[in-house]
């Protein structure tokens, strides 16, 4: 049961993120899940385990950390795409 609600909690940290950038993510619901695990290393390498602990991530850097990821992809992909 835990795997499953860290795979939960970490595709909403994939689709708030996704959310507040304005941008898709990539893969629909895989790719939420895995920019919320992704964004949640950097969050957490950058930030600290500050606020709030909800199935192993810590909410805040972990979305601000998705964010990032989110912004860096969507960067990338359109200079692909050029």
């Amino acid at each position: 049961m835990g795997f499953l609600w860290a795979l939960i909690v970490g595709g909403l940290i994939g689709w708030v993120a996704s959310l507040i950038i304005g941008k898709d993510v990539p893969g629909g619901i895989i790719g939420n899940i895995i920019a919320g695990f992704i964004g949640s290393m950097i969050g957490q390498a950058i930030f600290g385990d500050m606020g709030p602990d909800l199935g192993g991530f810590a909410i805040i850097p972990a979305i601000i950390g998705a964010i990032i990821l989110i912004f860096i992809v969507s960067l990338i992909l359109r200079a692909i795409r050029k």
